[in-house]
């Protein structure tokens, strides 16, 4: 247990690193667009908790770095606490001047607006790193041919054999081996066609992927659909593929894509019961993971980010209340009611959203602390 403590000390760092500039980004963009509306912000902080270090702004703003590295909040005028509950209190006695500067006064579509910016600042924060990515280090791409089939794999039920060329899975047309990975890594246990060309002939064949235990360089346990079946083996047939700019960004929103759909994939197979819920991580995982990824590159690290950037924009779009997503699921209540919801209402639904959001995390961190023989 010693090791494992002294080897969380050792992750902190390359999390921190890592986690750090995706949390400012996303608090930028609620900061960014409430100035822009001429909300008073009070409060820039990342992390939470006592206050490290900081500095206030010739407009008030407090900008601090806080002990609890695991997020961070803008604070608006009009706010009670981080989740930005209203303080009804504070503003049934603001003067006119102070009521122009508050945030929950604010017409609909800008406190909408404002809330959704911190998202939205994730997926572009995402699409920069992944542009850039793809120009300066390029990607790899191996014909979608067939090198291998594990016998007794769903691929070998299929009738698929070695040489055989991958043309489309599941209606969606396959350019590179990778393609066709990600395809089947999104599948449920539903399954699908798969297209393919052998000796001139196209045939079409259908097979159901299977989730299979694997373990990666570090030693982590994963369950992720397979097919059984493996790319060549000559190093000669793949290539490293350097995009142009415009190439660059549109496969950056197409990773973006990738990402969103698997987390959502994810999130859907648990609702159903046919994922394992044993893969959810909490901090400490993502920790262990950023530690990892960080021994072998920091470009590996810098790719790590941009997928959380984009799997915390997404979570936070939710419509749990506490999150970002909770709070707009409030603004849509309150565009088809034409008025807020009552006090009551409000305060139990972030009551609820904080408890499901500390069970999670508590079941999150449970799943991290067996996995690293903790208990």
């Amino acid at each position: 247990m010693l090791h494992a403590v002294l080897g969380f000390v050792s992750w902190v760092y390359p999390f921190l690193i890592m986690i750090t500039p995706i949390v400012f980004f996303h608090e930028l963009g609620h900061f960014a667009v409430a100035r822009f509306f001429g909300v008073k912000v009070e409060m820039f902080s990342i992390g939470f908790g006592p206050e490290i270090a900081g500095w206030t702004d010739a407009k008030g703003t407090r900008w601090k770095i806080s002990w609890i590295p695991l997020g961070g909040y803008v604070k608006f005028f009009g706010d009670l606490d981080a989740a930005s509950t209203p303080d009804r209190e504070k503003l049934a006695n603001v003067s006119p001047e102070e009521r122009a500067g508050a945030f929950p006064f604010k017409p609909l579509y800008q406190r909408a607006l404002v809330v959704a910016a911190g998202p939205v600042a994730n997926f572009i924060l995402a699409v920069v790193i992944f542009t850039l990515l793809f120009m300066a280090v390029g990607q790899l791409v191996t014909p979608p041919v067939v090198g291998q089939v594990t016998p007794g794999s769903p691929a070998a039920g299929a009738g698929i054999h070695a040489g055989d060329l991958i043309r489309s899975v599941d209606g969606q047309p396959v350019a590179s081996f990778q393609d066709m990975q990600r395809i089947v890594s999104l599948n449920s246990g539903d399954p699908f066609a798969i297209a393919l060309q052998r000796k001139g002939l196209t045939l079409t064949v259908h097979a159901t992927p299977r989730l299979t235990p694997v373990k990666d360089r570090f030693g982590n346990n994963y369950r992720i659909a397979l097919l059984g079946i493996s790319a060549l083996s000559d190093p000669k047939a793949s290539q490293v593929v350097y995009p142009g700019p415009v190439t660059a960004v549109g496969q950056a929103f197409g990773e973006v894509g990738y990402v969103v759909d698997t987390v959502l994939n994810y999130r859907v197979q648990l609702i159903r019961g046919s994922a394992d819920a044993s893969q959810l991580s909490g901090p400490l995982g993502i920790a262990k993971m950023s530690h990892d990824i960080a021994s072998v590159s920091l470009i590996a690290l810098i790719n790590l980010a941009a997928l959380i950037s984009v799997s915390i924009g997404l979570v936070n779009l939710f419509p749990i209340p506490i999150l970002d997503g909770g709070h707009l699921l409030y603004y849509g209540c309150e565009a088809v009611m034409g008025r807020p919801l009552s006090a009551r209402a409000q305060d139990i639904g972030f009551r609820l959203g904080l408890a499901v959001m500390l069970g999670l995390m508590l079941f999150a961190t449970w799943n991290d602390l067996v996995r690293l023989n903790l208990f």
